[in-house]
């Protein structure tokens, strides 16, 4: 009796157990699907209010302009359907599209408001009769536009990939690139450059130069093709865009440095400058350029910035005055040797040889710089600057000489042609441990990019040869990939150069040669008919740092800070971009003194 009585106690417990069980389950479930239904509709609220493609910045047709409600009150004209829910007469969902509906003026619909071509407004007739007319927008009020867009298209471009990474490129007349192309004759007083400009400006083809060279990927590039190569990269650019208000930079494919040089020598400041002339002109005219007064603008012209920084009108001075034009100091300007005292250039590298197509090529050649021996401690290719005052070419020619074994030397002042064919300076830097990179007829070399391309340790004799020119491609400690020997040092004869290459331990050398090698990709430029897939070439990173640069004055103008170009500033430019200061270092004595204009 007792036994049934407790079996009958379990049952009942159990059951009470199962009972509250199914109530917290119905509950539970209950809960989840009224969750799931309302952010269910919640998501569908939020997808329909980005059905019009120009918000999500695609546009498969040009965009027609709308008015600007400070211009025009065209509230009569637009409405914004808020309401998702309604239903129209033929029984669809309205999506909260922009629509345009009828009014007496005769728009019935979006694809009837004028189109303008050149960023001026066609203001309609108002209600009380005034004639139509145009109007442009005043430069704070375009940009102020500008910004209001790009905070639209954040939110619709947070998968995009190309999101600020976006350039748009201006397609200019003729006569300031392909033009010049096509006279390529006259570019050069010494040299045919139709020759160097052949393969998208590579140049001809090198075959193996006995070794020297892998198979694939060699070019003989001039020094002064980076005009051509670097619009041929960008044409292969992976985030070019049509609508310059998506652009996070603005690229003017103007050849300046062709441009300028048959003019060089023997012209007045007149033939110098007219192109110079002409393209701000036709600049300063376009819509584009009124948003941010052209600090969103780059060029690249592939000459020293002397060519083009002359700061007088008188015909003995060298060079043309484009980066001394007011518009221009508002652009940003790619050269191969900068100003350390201005602040509206910065400095890529010189092209190099070396032009690869794919990721294993670049690959390929690092393994092949890894495994030689070298067999000499240092190497200098080039000629003496007799009349180049306080120039050290001869003390260091000395030097190697006198260093025997130890030092290679092509000397490219005894005739003959050595130093101008590519396998006998990359052969010589290739079996050098350390390659001398003193300044020539100004701080820069080409040789520089040569010596890294084949595993070999610059030495600089000047901080302006490298450290405070190419910020965005060469490691800011400089230590770590070069040797720095103070061209006074040389010049009074205080510093042998084998014994002070000669100190440095076997390990560090090693590193540094490692270095080197690592930072070969950064400062070639890829073939500009491919696209190579996991690495970072020259172009990408001058790309990136022009963005970035663009980012900072766009915020600074929005902060209403004066725009950083006056005098005293630009003075020390070199030592604030480099260290982020101005204050005294023991490199200005380096600095002291201006190259004149007249090289």
């Amino acid at each position: 009796m007792l036994k049934a009585k407790m079996e009958k106690s379990d049952n009942v417990a159990k059951g009470r157990i199962r009972f509250w069980f199914f109530i917290c389950a119905s509950l539970v479930l209950s809960v989840s699907l009224f969750c799931f239904n309302f952010s269910a509709l919640i998501r569908d609220k939020k997808e329909t209010q980005f059905k019009d493609p120009y918000i999500l910045g695609f546009s498969p047709q040009k965009p027609h302009l709308l008015l600007s409600d400070t211009d025009l009150d065209v509230s009569h004209l637009t409405t914004w359907d808020d309401d998702l829910s309604s239903v129209n007469r033929s029984g669809v969902r309205e999506t909260g599209t922009r629509s345009i509906h009828s009014d007496k003026s005769g728009v019935k619909d979006i694809d009837d408001l004028p189109i303008v071509e050149d960023g001026s407004e066609l203001i309609t007739s108002h209600a009380n009769g005034e004639k139509a007319g145009r109007i442009n927008k005043p430069n704070e009020e375009s940009r102020v536009t500008a910004v209001e867009s790009s905070s639209r298209e954040d939110t619709s471009l947070e998968l995009d990939p190309c999101k600020d990474k976006y350039v748009y490129v201006y397609d200019l007349p003729s006569n300031f690139n392909s033009d010049i192309l096509k006279n390529c004759k006259a570019i050069s007083l010494w040299i045919n450059m139709c020759h160097y400009l052949t393969n998208m400006g590579l140049g001809p083809r090198l075959g193996g130069s006995q070794g020297v060279f892998t198979v694939k990927g060699w070019f003989a590039t001039d020094q002064f093709a980076l005009d051509v190569v670097f619009h041929n990269r960008m044409k292969q650019y992976k985030c070019l865009t049509k609508n310059s208000s998506m652009a996070a930079a603005i690229f003017v494919p103007f050849y300046a440095g062709l441009d300028v040089s048959p003019y060089l020598w023997g012209y007045n400041t007149s033939m110098r400058d007219s192109s110079a002339l002409e393209l701000v002109k036709w600049l300063a005219a376009r819509p584009e350029w009124k948003v941010w007064d052209g600090r969103d603008h780059f060029l690249v012209a592939g000459r020293i910035t002397w060519d083009l920084r002359r700061t007088t009108d008188e015909d003995k001075d060298w060079g043309s005055n484009l980066m001394e034009l007011s518009e221009a100091k508002n652009m940003t300007m790619l050269v191969i040797e900068s100003s350390p005292w201005h602040g509206n250039d910065v400095a890529i590298p010189y092209p190099t040889y070396f032009h690869p197509s794919t990721d294993n090529q670049v690959f390929e050649w690092q393994n092949r710089m890894r495994r030689l021996r070298k067999r000499y401690l240092f190497s200098f290719a080039g000629a003496p600057r007799p009349k180049l005052t306080g120039s050290i070419r001869n003390h260091i020619i000395k030097q190697c000489q006198a260093s025997k074994k130890r030092c290679k030397l092509l000397e490219c002042n005894r005739g003959g042609d050595k130093c101008h064919h590519p396998s006998n300076v990359m052969k010589m830097f290739q079996s050098s441990t350390f390659c001398l990179q003193p300044p020539g007829d100004s701080y820069t070399r080409r040789s520089t990019f040569d010596s890294i391309l084949a595993g070999c340790i610059p030495v600089f004799f000047h901080p302006g040869s490298a450290y405070v020119q190419y910020l965005w491609h060469l490691p800011r400690d400089f230590s770590k990939y070069s040797v720095l020997i103070p061209e006074d040092e040389v010049r009074k004869g205080k510093t042998d150069i084998e014994s002070r290459l000669r100190s440095i331990s076997a390990m560090q050398v090693k590193a540094m040669r490692e270095e080197v090698i690592r930072l070969i990709p950064r400062v070639i430029y890829a073939d500009p008919r491919s696209r190579l897939e996991t690495i970072e070439d020259a172009f990408d990173i001058a790309v990136e740092g022009v963005i970035e640069r663009v980012k900072k004055a766009k915020r600074e103008m929005l902060e209403a800070r004066p725009y950083d170009n006056d005098a005293n500033e630009e003075a020390n430019n070199w030592k604030h971009e480099f260290f982020g200061t101005t204050e005294k270092h023991e490199w200005d004595h380096f600095f002291s003194k201006k190259i004149v204009n007249s090289l």
